[in-house]
């Protein structure tokens, strides 16, 4: 296995600790009273704003429609995940290490069933903030729910809903591409090796039918 493989790998497991330095989410709530937009970030370990009063702001909208407050103490994901991204990360290091290519394989589909199981969890998150809604909310809308878009735009009453990764999340993109890309590599080098094998083989054969017809 070529350094240069194993350096693309090993730097694709550490991409994932900027989860730790820049939110993987953005959800930004656009209307004519918040012109410039009411924004929220969701970090592997938090859920902060753009501003100190951000996420206050959001519970007193929420408020109004019924919506359970957001609490990050209480999102329980927000707990584990941290160590889960702590453990993926070193697995990919010693992994990328130690230059097996199926190790590599394995991480890269770990990862990526780890995302998806993310993501999935995110939506029943916020389906279950904007479908599940107090009875005694000062504003009530008969079949109206305010599950903000899982990725893209949504418009909500007046508001404009959009939800997108931001630079965590591109972090974690990054990661795929890199580790993708070093198995990639290293399976085309693999092929090289055993196609010039396979040559030297047949060469072989042939020098030795050669010698013992020549022989007879």
């Amino acid at each position: 296995m070529k350094t240069f493989h194993k350096v693309l790998f090993i730097s694709a497991a550490l991409m994932l600790l900027a989860l730790f330095v820049f939110p993987m989410w953005r959800i930004t709530l656009v209307a004519p009273q918040y012109p410039h937009g009411v924004t929220m970030y969701i970090w592997i370990n938090k859920i902060n704003g753009s501003e100190p009063g951000t996420l206050q702001n959001i519970n007193i909208l929420n408020h109004y429609v019924g919506m359970k407050k957001i609490v990050p103490e209480s999102i329980p994901e927000l707990q584990y995940f941290p160590y889960v991204i702590m453990a993926m990360s070193f697995l990919g290091v010693v992994f990328g290490f130690i230059g097996k290519r199926s190790l590599w394989i394995f991480w890269f589909a770990l990862l990526a069933v780890l995302c998806i199981a993310g993501i999935y969890d995110f939506y029943l998150w916020e389906y279950d903030y904007g479908h599940n809604l107090s009875p005694d909310a000062p504003i009530k809308i008969p079949g109206m729910a305010y599950q903000p878009p899982l990725i893209g735009n949504k418009v909500l009453l007046n508001f404009l809903a959009k939800s997108w990764p931001w630079i965590g999340g591109w972090f974690v993109g990054l990661s795929f591409f890199l580790s993708g890309l070093a198995i990639w590599l290293s399976g085309k080098k693999s092929l090289k090796y055993e196609n010039a094998d396979s040559v030297k083989s047949d060469s072989s054969v042939s020098t030795g039918m050669h010698t013992f017809t020549t022989a007879n």
